[in-house]
């Protein structure tokens, strides 16, 4: 998930998407597609036509509450010249394969390196937040090239580079500069993935990206990896007795910003088989409480997981004396992953977290069950210092 989004909202913020197209084409076996279908276990945002010599990449839900579906249809460049689009049918045309990409989210660099086509991207809006060795390596040495901010992407750098494609995400559909983009005939295509509504759907779309570079059989087999080890992992902590009490968050201004009982991040604490204090809880967003609401409940919590941006006890202590009252701040059991980060200090879970779910979870069971998972060093959470 892009890597400047904070705490309060636990998510990944996004910006927009167009294209695609129809045919009516017949067989030309010169061209080598990976005709396996993907099915999907898990997310509900996008889908996937096959077709002999193209596929259509359906997304449902762009954003929260998105009123319209978006239809994109992806043709090998050798071929396109030979169908006859409606274009009034579709949102856009992406032909393949894909050679130079610009992805928007931190969230999308993970799919990119485990399908191996990392040295597809060439642009990204805010360098800095990416945490990844491989692809700051090819930042420092000038082969992805800055954008800007998503709020407001440099157009000029990015219509200078002339991708074949641009992997955009939307909070409302809204946004001049992917406007200008589509304008000149690039493709700008949503990710969703920030709105799926379960940890291991978000990571399934890794097969959206497997399906534009038609790598969908390596994609399918990437996701099934990291489904196996989660649910590998959930069982094993689903035979421990002992619950220990989880609060979460931290107070921004007067107001306490914490996970609600349907998040991904609360289904995630779940499947640790911890009890968090507010899994009962419903609704979309982050729940917003005050102070005194969450010390009655959370007051003797064995843990406190991710205290928003605190990275020590003093900045939390700094940060408001009242923290220094719960057990967990006494007892020296608070966990966080904002100290887990790139060499120019983007959080590395902001960026691999949505990928690789079964990591976040065995975090949390070692952390919650040291007895458990023996060999296991926790990836994305350390103690706070």
């Amino acid at each position: 998930m892009l890597q400047n989004k904070s705490f309060l909202s636990f998510l990944l913020f996004i910006i927009l998407g167009i294209t695609s197209c129809k045919k009516e084409v017949k067989p030309n076996p010169e061209i080598k597609q990976d005709v396996a279908k993907s099915e999907l276990k898990y997310a509900d945002g996008f889908s996937i036509t096959h077709n002999e010599n193209f596929k259509i990449i359906t997304i449902n839900s762009p954003w929260p509450k998105s009123e319209k579906t978006y239809k994109y249809v992806l043709v090998n460049k050798s071929i396109l010249p030979k169908i006859t689009f409606n274009k009034d049918e579709f949102d856009g045309i992406i032909t393949t394969p894909i050679e130079k990409i610009v992805v928007t989210s931190t969230t999308h660099i993970p799919a990119l390196e485990l399908l191996g086509v990392q040295e597809t991207l060439i642009g990204f809006p805010g360098t800095d937040y990416i945490s990844s060795k491989k692809t700051r390596a090819r930042i420092d040495s000038g082969e992805i090239r800055e954008l800007g901010k998503n709020e407001g992407i440099n157009t000029e750098v990015l219509l200078n580079l002339n991708p074949d494609l641009v992997v955009a995400f939307g909070v409302d559909g809204k946004s001049k500069s992917l406007e200008t983009i589509k304008n000149a005939n690039i493709p700008v295509i949503y990710n969703g993935d920030w709105v799926e509504k379960s940890a291991l759907a978000k990571a399934e779309w890794i097969k959206f990206f497997g399906v534009l570079y038609n790598k969908q059989k390596v994609a399918d087999s990437i996701f099934n990896s990291i489904e196996k080890d989660y649910l590998e992992a959930k069982k094993i902590a689903a035979k421990v007795t002992k619950q220990p009490t989880v609060l979460s968050g931290a107070m921004y201004k007067d107001i306490w910003y914490l996970p609600n009982g349907t998040s991904t991040e609360a289904q995630i604490l779940k499947d640790a088989n911890v009890n968090y204090l507010w899994s009962k809880t419903t609704g979309t967003g982050s729940l917003a409480l005050n102070f005194e609401t969450v010390f009655d409940k959370a007051k003797t919590a064995d843990l406190w997981l991710s205290p928003s941006y605190y990275s020590s006890f003093e900045a939390l202590e700094k940060g408001n004396e009242h923290y220094t009252k719960f057990d967990a701040f006494k007892n020296k059991n608070i966990y966080t992953f904002s100290n887990t980060t790139g060499e120019t200090g983007g959080v590395l879970y902001y960026e691999l977290g949505t990928a690789r779910p079964d990591l976040v979870l065995k975090d949390i069971i070692k952390i919650c069950h040291p007895e458990l998972l023996q060999n296991y060093t926790p990836y994305f959470f350390k103690p706070l210092k």
